[in-house]
């Protein structure tokens, strides 16, 4: 009993605040001109002219569109919802016909509300006891959409859209005030940007995407009105498996009709229409990295949207950043240059299964990955990421990758990241921290010596094997102390900063490193951009031995730490741009919604080594490529052939970890630096076999001299002065 008097309650509250609003509409309707003031001006405590500002400010989500460094090859688009908004000059007269003839008939004649509509709904509806038909007009629609998409909170959300007398009140007063503030096309422009289509399509543009692959422009009639029939129903039609064709058919007729009555076309042009075959594309608009334009440049999207979940400028949580790329509406030009990230592609490829030095021609271990990182000098701008995988998801029901590389996982049944991973194997992070990079880490203890006054001609005289300060037990120890020698156990002796890093002899460097402080070199290599991890299932991590006894780690520069190939080839690009450190970055350009340019696009660069310390260690990195010396000082090399294969002014330096478990290769010109590794990154610390310069010399070699076809030979500079080169010895 108490039940029905609440239900009696509700309703005869329900038509109270009707017909006070409704008044209130008959006053506008029969008087535009009157001031409405008092109660009938005022529903629930609000003014009926107020308006909240979500409702005269765009705030529906948009998707952001990625592109590459040409700003027209597009490489990803990232929403949660498929929205493009489009001008109301770019959807044509019978699309808006269309949506007007299924939806609102009077729009164009109304204020806001339709009194008609209301009286005739409300007398139907209790005659039926149940609601039979609507009165909402597109205006209050676009009000209701406009108020859920503002949403902060999950009841927020409830309140926009519950079906309840107070919420239609809500609609119908903001609907008066929304006409007084804007026009009709504006309206019916937000309102078309707004509404959902079905199949994950918000807005005509995705709609008219998504079902006919098409933009609204180029809509026919037919097209028109099977789009429009499907905002009352968005979830009856499957455009992937064509679930509810027929029933959709009968809509687009019926909204047809509805255009001949409202004399939008006329009675023939309706049944060509209705003669059109339906034919439903389904396209998808692709969402992600892992849908990316290019299965290859899914890893370079990646490091994007990493990169961009840590800018402060798109919110204050990680969790904010990433909504606001995919619903801010961004239009944003990458840093990926697909000039360069082609030429490393077909490389590496070449490198594998077309390699004239192996046997057969291929590399004998699929699984292992060639991994190579592009790096402009001077502005930190990612050029490219490329590695013989996929980006994609592996399928659980038909799995693609192997068994993981170490058998106490493959017996687990975790399975490799080969051929499809989404792991960020060149760029890194805190869960993957890089792979050993050899003696190409020499450079950083050389340029340490360099700042600490050390001139290029400092000689040692070379013994092997070489008795560290470090202490170790077990091998390669002698007395307790780490004994590193040279590759095959030859001592070299007298050799200066040229011959070697030319030769890479390391019982050279690790004197050196000591003689610099381990502390200086450490630090030296920070500010080159090196990142140093801590790993949880280790006591003595690389952050540890880096922060805590730098020291007396002396394996570091022969390549003991961990680092990808992104974070060597910005080193050498700080030393290409003469000490100039940039923080990598993806990006050219960023523009949000309204066309505005968002500073944090821009290069972050600082003066983080001497200009002449930089010149200085370019001079001796020449020399292992087969390039030489400004000075004609480079008597040795690791990697001869590069400078003939290239054909540019180059330097860098080679580099193999103890029994060949990685090797790398970094080469940098003034306007373009690579780095490249060869390793098993699912197993990089224990490989089952050795791997080969033959595979990673090439790779980096070719996709330099394909990315640098056409562009400027810029030579390196020497130092100002020759207290680097041939200067009498460090300062204190």
């Amino acid at each position: 009993m108490r039940v029905r008097i609440r239900r009696i309650l509700i309703d005869v509250s329900a038509m109270l605040l009707c017909g006070v609003l409704a008044g209130v509409i008959v006053a506008a309707a029969a008087f535009p001109g009157l001031a409405l003031t008092g109660f009938a001006a005022q529903i629930g405590g609000y003014e009926l002219g107020e308006l909240p500002d979500e409702l005269m400010i765009n705030t529906s989500p948009q998707l952001s569109y990625v592109y590459a460094s040409n700003g027209t090859t597009l490489l990803a688009t990232m929403y949660d919802e498929n929205r493009r908004d489009i001008p109301l000059s770019q959807v044509p007269p019978v699309v808006r016909q269309a949506v007007l003839a299924a939806e609102d008939q009077n729009f164009y004649k109304h204020i806001g509300v339709d009194v008609k509509g209301i009286a005739r709904a409300f007398i139907a509806n209790k005659r039926a006891g149940s609601v039979e038909q609507g009165a909402s007009t597109l205006t209050m629609q676009y009000v209701r959409l406009t108020i859920s998409y503002s949403a902060t909170t999950a009841q927020e959300v409830v309140d926009a859209t519950e079906d309840t007398a107070w919420r239609k009140i809500r609609e119908m007063r903001y609907a008066l005030a929304i006409e007084e503030k804007l026009s009709k096309d504006d309206i019916l422009e937000g309102y078309l940007n707004t509404a959902y289509f079905g199949n994950r399509a918000y807005g005509i543009f995705a709609a008219a995407k998504v079902y006919f692959d098409k933009e609204p422009k180029d809509l026919t009639a037919a097209e028109a009105a099977f789009i429009a029939a499907l905002v009352k129903f968005p979830g009856d039609f499957d455009a992937q498996s064509l679930r509810g064709k027929d029933l959709a058919v009968s809509r687009r007729d019926y909204v047809l009709d509805e255009m001949v009555q409202t004399k939008a076309l006329t009675l023939e042009q309706a049944a060509a229409a209705k003669a059109e075959e339906l034919k439903v594309v389904g396209a998808s608009t692709p969402n992600g990295c892992v849908q990316a334009s290019n299965i290859k440049w899914g890893f370079f999207c990646d490091f994007f949207q990493r990169w961009w979940n840590e800018q402060d400028a798109f919110g204050t949580t990680p969790y904010e950043r990433e909504r606001q790329l995919k619903s801010g509406g961004y239009r944003i030009v990458s840093s990926l240059d697909p000039t360069t990230q082609s030429a490393m592609d077909r490389s590496i490829d070449r490198s594998l299964n077309r390699n004239p030095d192996l046997d057969g021609g291929k590399w004998k271990w699929k699984s292992d990955a060639v991994m190579l990182a592009a790096v402009e000098p001077g502005s930190g701008k990612v050029r490219g990421l490329a590695t013989n995988r996929n980006f994609r998801l592996d399928s659980k029901t038909k799995p693609a990758n192997g068994k993981h590389s170490n058998p106490a996982l493959a017996r687990r049944g975790v399975r490799g990241t080969y051929p499809n991973t989404t792991n960020p194997l060149m760029s890194g992070g805190p869960d993957l921290g890089g792979y050993q990079a050899g003696s190409v880490m020499k450079i950083f203890t050389l340029v340490a010596a360099l700042e600490k006054g050390y001139p290029l001609n400092y000689n040692i005289n070379t013994r092997a094997p070489y008795v560290s300060r470090t202490r170790i037990t077990g091998s390669p120890s002698c007395g307790g102390h780490w004994c590193p020698t040279n590759s095959g156990g030859r001592a070299w002796g007298s050799q200066n900063m040229w011959t070697g890093f030319g030769n890479s002899v390391n019982t050279y460097f690790v004197p050196l490193f000591e003689r610099v402080g381990g502390a200086r070199v450490i630090d030296t290599a920070k500010r080159m951009g090196l990142t140093f991890y801590d790993n949880p299932r280790a006591t003595m991590d690389d952050a540890y031995w880096a922060n805590e006894r730098p020291e007396l780690w002396g394996p570091f520069t022969l390549g003991a730490s961990d680092h990808t190939p992104l974070q060597i080839a910005n080193a050498f690009a700080t030393l290409a741009a003469d000490g100039v450190y940039c923080e990598p970055i993806p990006v050219e350009k960023i523009t949000d919604r309204h066309g505005v340019q968002v500073a944090a696009g821009n290069p972050r660069c600082k003066q983080n080594l001497p200009v002449d310390v930089a010149r200085a260690a370019i001079d001796a990195a020449r020399c292992p490529l087969g390039d030489q010396s400004l000075y004609g000082r480079c008597n040795g090399t690791t990697a001869r052939d590069s400078k003939e294969i290239i054909g540019k002014w180059i330097a860098g330096k080679t580099g193999t970890t103890d029994n060949s478990k990685s090797v790398t290769l970094t080469i940098t010109t003034k306007l373009l630096a690579i780095s490249g590794f060869q390793t098993d990154p699912d197993w990089a610390q224990v490989s089952t076999h050795k791997m080969s310069h033959r595979v990673i010399n090439p790779a980096v070699q070719y996709a330099m001299r394909d990315a640098m076809k056409g562009r400027p030979n810029t030579q390196f500079s020497k130092p100002s002065s020759n207290r680097l080169v041939f200067g009498r010895g460090p300062t204190p």
